[in-house]
């Protein structure tokens, strides 16, 4: 099979899945703290015909070589954890992080997960959860008798309970981060998990030692631009019709050849 095929099949397959990486920023625009991904693309192995600096003849060398490309993949998507706009939703229970961090969330099986989302609801027993019904870590339970939540830019809860029955502080909600964010493996449920490449996880007080602080009664908006969306969409929807045609090309050739000779 001619070279030239390939190649440009390797492109149609590499636009292909960049296409998708942009479908999904797409879908997710209403996501509530998502990240948008980004595809990252790296050229092939090289045919080398002649190298660089090999000898042209008794006295001279060739200042270039001659190296065919075998094409293109994509080799990683990588998140892009650009703050979002914050939505104010005047919920005590919604919290955004302002800066680097996320929410520490426990799995059914005991691992944890890490999330921007702070939406957050109440089970029966008071204990705060996410949507999803995971418990948020360390462990908030707001008494029955409470008549109103406050979350101070530090992560302290604090409780008014009922009947002027006074204030009470519930606990303080740490927040953790990581050397690589990109490194965090996407598991759904706008959850991550740590990874050897995102370096260990690093606990802390909001606002203090780089981590974010908490807004109280605000959500942090996807980060993807629809516009710049649309762009790279229009953009992987060109190169994806350029590498048809250089396979329709190749094989124009290819036949001239087949009738001709």
């Amino acid at each position: 099979m001619d070279a030239s095929l390939w190649v440009a099949k390797t492109g149609l397959t590499a636009q292909q899945m960049r296409m998708t990486v942009i479908a999904n920023n797409l879908a997710n625009v209403n996501t509530v703290g998502f990240k948008k991904d980004r595809a990252v693309f790296e050229d092939l192995l090289y045919q080398n015909v002649r190298q660089p600096g090999a000898s042209a003849d008794a006295q001279t060398i060739a200042p270039t070589g001659l190296m065919l490309g075998t094409g293109t993949r994509i080799i990683a998507t990588e998140k892009i954890h650009r703050q979002g706009n914050m939505i104010s939703t005047e919920n005590a229970l919604d919290l955004a992080i302002a800066g680097r961090g996320f929410f520490q969330i426990q799995q059914a099986d005991g691992t944890f997960a890490y999330t921007r989302d702070g939406s957050f609801k109440l089970n029966d027993q008071g204990q705060v959860i996410t949507a999803s019904g995971q418990l948020m870590v360390p462990a908030i339970t707001v008494p029955v008798n409470s008549a109103s939540l406050t979350v101070g830019r530090d992560g302290t809860v604090d409780a008014e309970l009922e009947a002027g029955a006074g204030k009470v502080t519930l606990g303080q909600i740490q927040l953790a981060r990581f050397i690589n964010e990109a490194g965090l493996q996407s598991i759904g449920r706008n959850l991550y998990r740590e990874t050897t490449a995102s370096g260990p996880v690093e606990v802390g007080v909001p606002g203090i030692s780089g981590i974010g602080e908490l807004t109280q009664g605000s959500l942090e908006a996807s980060n993807v631009n629809v516009v710049e969306e649309m762009v790279n969409m229009i953009e992987t929807q060109r190169a994806y019709e350029v590498n048809s045609k250089a396979i329709s090309a190749a094989d124009g050739m290819l036949r001239f050849l087949n009738n001709n000779l």
